[in-house]
């Protein structure tokens, strides 16, 4: 990785590149721009790209990452002299700086109540609001995060982070229909996010487990599951996660086929739901599925361009690959 790769870097980044990125550090901050003037003045006659706040902001964040906290406050230093510590974005990588170097639970408390304090001085301040959230959810605080995560998408109903977010919340507290409900959200702003439509995928599985196989619903939710896991890997032909959850819903269904009757297994145009699959469709599913996972394994591990995968992914679907040709040998 290069400097460049700070410029934009892709969002997951997995702890090998941030580590790799964290260690530009001394090569950036060593030739990056300090202006002597205070702000404003440094934002009027400073000459500087974009990309190289760009690059601090995102170096700030891998430092915080890797533990590199002195680096972290480097780059903290010179975007508050760049663009004043009353910039929100500015505010909002403070308190983050702030919450991961904190020492204990005490510390962490004393930021959030200068956060909360903020946020009554300007509730349109959206980033402090979603650290807010964030402080409270380290804190184990799940209830209050939801609540104030709540009033944040009245606020603001088409922010697709926030609602992913909650559905996350949602789901740590097991209310799986809540949790679903948040993800349908983020599927209206962005329908044609491929990991959105794997997590609905996630989550309907999860659902379908939680209920049991003896509630009539839990069949509708594996047949969504896959619909959705499918849809996954039509925007994304690639994505791992899209088919190992397609490899796991469709193991499943198959088994809970064989064991319905047809009179479960039909439609309700009232309810809107859609037909159930047919078992030949779901044994073709789960072939494309196995197929599919056994090349990104292969691929990944030769170390193919265009191949790179999450190491801790790559070895779930090596499990899961392994596991299902156990089951099939006994």
């Amino acid at each position: 990785m290069s400097r460049v790769d700070l410029i934009y870097p892709p969002s997951n980044l997995p702890p090998t590149s941030v580590l790799r990125l964290s260690q530009l550090a001394p090569r950036v901050l060593s030739s990056s721009p300090q202006s002597s003037l205070p702000w404003p003045l440094s934002l009027i006659f400073n000459t500087e790209s974009q990309e190289v706040w760009a690059t601090h902001e995102n170096l700030l964040l891998c430092c915080v990452r890797t533990g590199d906290d002195r680096a972290a406050r480097q780059c903290l230093e010179r975007l508050t002299a760049r663009f004043g510590a009353e910039n929100q974005r500015v505010q909002a990588l403070k308190f983050l700086y702030e919450s991961a170097t904190a020492a204990d639970d005490k510390a962490l408390r004393g930021v959030l109540e200068e956060v909360e304090r903020l946020v009554r001085e300007d509730p349109t301040n959206l980033l402090l609001r979603k650290r807010r959230v964030a402080v409270l959810r380290t804190l184990n605080r799940p209830a209050e995060a939801t609540v104030a995560l709540v009033d944040l998408l009245d606020f603001s109903p088409t922010d697709a982070e926030s609602w992913a977010e909650l559905s996350d919340l949602y789901l740590a507290q097991n209310l799986y229909s809540q949790a679903i409900f948040a993800m349908e959200e983020v599927l209206l702003i962005t329908p044609f996010a491929w990991n959105a439509q794997a997590r609905m995928g996630e989550l309907l599985y999860i659902f379908a487990n939680a209920i049991g196989s003896n509630d009539g619903s839990s069949f509708k939710n594996l047949c969504e599951g896959m619909r959705r896991f499918c849809r996954s890997v039509e925007l994304c032909d690639d994505y791992l996660r899209g088919y190992y959850g397609l490899k796991l819903t469709t193991k499943h269904l198959l088994e809970v086929l064989s064991k319905i009757s047809t009179r479960q297994a039909v439609a309700d145009p009232q309810s809107g739901d859609l037909a159930p699959p047919t078992t030949a469709t779901v044994e073709k599913l789960h072939e494309l599925a196995t197929t599919k996972l056994a090349e990104i394994v292969r691929k990944s591990n030769a170390r193919e361009s265009g191949w790179d995968y999450d190491t801790a992914e790559v070895i779930a679907a090596r499990e899961l690959l392994d596991r299902d040709s156990a089951d099939v040998i006994r």
